[in-house]
């Protein structure tokens, strides 16, 4: 049997060739039809272009149909797909081509010059483009071979695609997922969030990451569904196709921003079957007040770069508000605590994670793999959590912005929504700041709400609020008052670049 991924997803395929797969802003539709010629022009030429199986394909494009075609073109051709975000400038990418060494980049035309000067340099054969309209030499190059193409034959274990991690902790590595780690993850979450005939899914989130190219898409074609493919979260376009969807998938800004409108309702809401949250915590107050705004109690999972989704809140049953649910089916978790001995419930410790959807380790890494895996198989996560008596777990933050002050560990989540449940406040990240005394200060910045009312709360007083809450070793020593917090594409708080900017100023 063909464990290529693409194999899969195109057995699942609708009967019906002119069915709906993309629906666009413009009014366009590209059909399942469309999406298996599209992707067979595309397959052969990057044969004819002399890529092998197993040979990497780099990609720094906008969202767009062409560019899901070629990451589905990869699949059939056996070669291993790099997803790169289009944000990313020289210092990235030419880490990206050093280290990965493909034999087709595919760029955005403003970058070429750049392109053509990397990709030499790394020793890459191949440059061509893709505008943010779907048009450019790879399309050119692809037009003229035949629309069919038979995929290429590929083992469960071997590579589908390299994503790279954010490296906040240092050089990014190029986690490797294989055919049957995408596969595994995609039949899982299909049918743990009931995936049914009819399901339409309503798309903005980006596709050079997890959540959007992998999770979304891989569910969506797993199911013959269409998509509404929207180029980025625009909460009134949301507004106009939440009538016409059944499914979002979205990051918790997202969620936060539609509620911002008076308008959004159950009636908006009231042909959807399932609202998603991930790749960034949920606070609970958007949780709470989504449920009450819409009747919709949004699902929360938990999961990552090296292994698409590990946990979720169930279909069926409680959806638990600050817990991520429960492991999926096929994946084992447990919480360590100091020398790796079980934690306790309620106990934070490491999350750990070992299954088929568990990447299969770094790319050229194999000291660093070796240090990430433990001896039994498991993957050291770098998140920390705990479990309820019910056993739903809850994420307290990753390991590295775990705070030691005095010798005692802190766990900014269990401060941050004591801070955010004060009046007038948006949001707040807590974090580590260099302390001569304790080795750390724990420090709090603070958003406040664009619509309150003043500001409630001063600096001293955000303190104060929550002092008589805590223990006195993990009430914030320094508070700063902000009007956003640092954030990546997908929505997370870069809590290092907070580290750098206040590590940066006079000591208060």
């Amino acid at each position: 049997m063909n464990a290529n991924l693409y194999s899969l997803l195109a057995a699942h395929f609708p009967g019906d060739p002119h069915a709906p797969c993309l629906i666009l802003p413009d009014g366009r539709v590209w059909t399942y039809g469309d999406i298996e010629r599209a992707s067979a022009r595309m397959a052969n030429m990057i044969v004819a272009l002399g890529l092998k199986p197993g040979d990497r394909l780099a990609a720094q494009v906008e969202k767009t149909p062409e560019a899901l075609v070629l990451y589905l073109a990869s699949l059939r051709a056996g070669t291993v797909f790099l997803p790169l975000n289009p944000a990313y400038q020289r210092q990235e990418l030419e880490h990206f081509l050093q280290d990965a060494t493909p034999g087709l980049f595919v760029c955005r035309p403003p970058m070429r010059a750049l392109a053509d000067e990397l990709a030499a340099a790394a020793g890459v054969a191949q440059v061509l483009e893709l505008d943010d309209a779907g048009r450019g030499s790879l399309i050119d190059a692809a037009a003229p071979h035949a629309d069919e193409f038979a995929t290429l034959p590929r083992e469960k274990s071997d590579l589908a695609a390299i994503l790279y991690t954010s490296g906040t902790t240092g050089r990014s590595k190029g986690a490797m997922l294989s055919h049957g780690n995408l596969a595994h993850n995609a039949r899982t979450l299909h049918e743990y969030w009931h995936f049914q005939t009819g399901d339409v899914l309503l798309h903005m989130l980006p596709t050079f990451h997890v959540h959007g190219l992998f999770v979304a898409c891989h569910c969506a074609l797993l199911n013959g569904s269409a998509m509404f493919f929207e180029p980025k979260f625009d909460a009134a376009r949301a507004m106009n196709l939440l009538p016409q969807s059944t499914v979002m998938m979205g990051v918790p800004t997202y969620y936060v921003r539609l509620l911002l409108d008076p308008g959004f309702t159950r009636d908006t809401c009231r042909r959807m079957r399932l609202f998603i949250s991930g790749s960034a915590p949920l606070l609970r107050e958007t949780f709470d007040e989504f449920k009450s705004r819409t009747g919709h109690t949004i699902l929360e999972r938990y999961g990552m770069t090296e292994g698409g989704m590990f946990t979720s809140n169930p279909y069926d049953g409680e959806r638990r508000g600050g817990t991520v649910g429960f492991p999926l089916p096929g994946t084992a978790i447990r919480i360590v605590g100091a020398g790796g001995t079980p934690a306790k419930t309620g106990e934070v410790g490491g999350i750990q994670v070992k299954g088929e959807n568990v990447f299969l380790g770094y790319w050229g890494m194999p000291e660093k793999t070796r240090e990430e895996f433990t001896a039994d198989g498991f993957f050291k996560t770098g998140d920390m959590g705990s479990w309820d008596t019910e056993y739903y777990i809850t994420i307290s933050g990753r390991s590295k912005d775990l705070v030691i002050t005095g010798g005692l560990n802190v766990y900014p989540k269990e401060i941050e929504e004591l801070i955010d449940a004060l009046p007038g406040v948006a949001e707040s990240a807590v974090i580590g700041l260099p302390h001569p005394d304790f080795g750390e200060a724990v420090t709090a910045v603070v958003v406040w709400q664009k619509n309150a009312e003043g500001k409630a709360l001063s600096e001293d007083g955000i303190i104060a609020a929550v002092k008589d809450r805590l223990a006195n070793f993990k009430v914030p020593k320094w508070v700063y008052l902000v009007d956003e917090l640092p954030r990546n594409a997908m929505g997370k708080v870069q809590k290092n670049l907070l580290r750098q900017e206040y590590s940066a100023r006079p000591s208060r």
